[in-house]
């Protein structure tokens, strides 16, 4: 027997420590949901334990019993669990298509009946890129249990807002450097705002016209990456050059970047923007919400003549 609307109260959410996810958990705990955020180190999540209806559990998820132990008496399991670039720890297909597969069994073993799902768009099995292929992999994984569950598949653009890792890395390589070499300039991207993310994952949990559903999430504008460089450097008020890279170039700016310790890009990622990710659907109707514009948002936390930017300037400053 699938559970009513008005049951589900007990949220379990696995990468709710993250940008999007600290975002979707503090909707989930403001509607008056009880939440449980599963993290590997509980000191990752400390900026939600304060939250009133939310609980912080540290978790192996890779693990079928700590994960099964710890979904026990959910009724809403929210996967936002994802990598951009795999090591030999966390790979794609560990992270993106065998633990949905997982988690989906848990759910049917449980008797939990809802699932939401995080993918990306453009994934599916013919896409470019690794990243993407093991994304329409945990697609289809959860596909395969849509007789036992609710589910409901969100794939989203780049997802942008405070915190986010793509807007935020261009604004310091940008103030940073004197010129910009771009790799796949005429690269296509929709971004969406992560508080439109945010509401569209929270309102679907009751939502019976959502099971079974899989949504495309884009913001109303289309960008080639070269002019989302010029946005940022517009809300920057910082004017640099950009030398956009051939193909041959952008593969090999890629390959030298997997070399240094911290990865700004990898091969795989150039791989994905062979395909652009642009949406040819409206965003969904169901949720009534209209997509927030980039150019009003990220003047916000991009700038540090704001007061919010001054006070991101402390907070860094005192390491909080």
């Amino acid at each position: 027997m699938f559970k009513t609307t008005d049951q589900f109260k007990e949220v379990c959410v696995l990468g709710g420590s993250g940008f999007v996810g600290s975002a979707i958990v503090a909707k989930l705990d403001a509607a008056g949901y009880s939440v449980k955020v599963l993290t590997r180190r509980r000191e990752s999540a400390k900026h939600l334990i304060l939250l009133p209806n939310v609980q912080v559990e540290e978790c192996n998820v890779a693990d079928y019993h700590s994960l099964n132990s710890a979904l026990r008496g959910a009724d809403v399991v929210i996967n936002l669990l994802g990598i951009l670039q795999q090591n030999r720890r966390s790979t794609f297909k560990a992270i993106h298509h065998q633990l949905p597969a997982q988690l989906a069994k848990i759910c049917v073993d449980l008797n939990i009946t809802r699932l939401i799902h995080m993918s990306s768009l453009q994934a599916g099995e013919n896409a470019p890129s690794q990243y993407l292929r093991s994304k329409g992999a945990g697609e289809a994984a959860l596909h395969a249990f849509q007789n036992q569950l609710n589910i409901t598949i969100f794939k989203p653009s780049v997802i942008f807002g405070r915190g986010d890792s793509f807007i935020n890395l261009f604004a310091t390589l940008i103030k940073t450097l004197p010129v910009v070499l771009l790799a796949k300039p005429d690269a296509k991207f929709q971004p969406v705002w992560v508080e439109d993310v945010a509401s569209c994952f929270v309102a679907c949990i009751p939502n019976t016209a959502t099971y079974d559903k899989t949504y495309e999430l884009a913001g109303p504008k289309v960008y080639s990456f070269r002019e989302l460089i010029k946005s940022v450097m517009n809300a920057l008020q910082v004017q640099r050059p950009i030398i956009g890279l051939n193909d041959k170039l952008s593969y090999a700016q890629a390959f030298m970047m997997e070399l240094i310790p911290v990865k700004l890009m990898s091969r795989d990622n150039v791989r994905s923007m062979e395909i652009d990710s642009v949406s040819e659907q409206s965003f969904p109707t169901v949720f009534k919400i209209t997509p927030t514009a980039l150019e009003t948002v990220i003047p916000q936390y991009l700038v540090d003549q704001t007061p919010r930017g001054a006070y991101d300037r402390f907070r860094r400053t005192a390491a909080r």
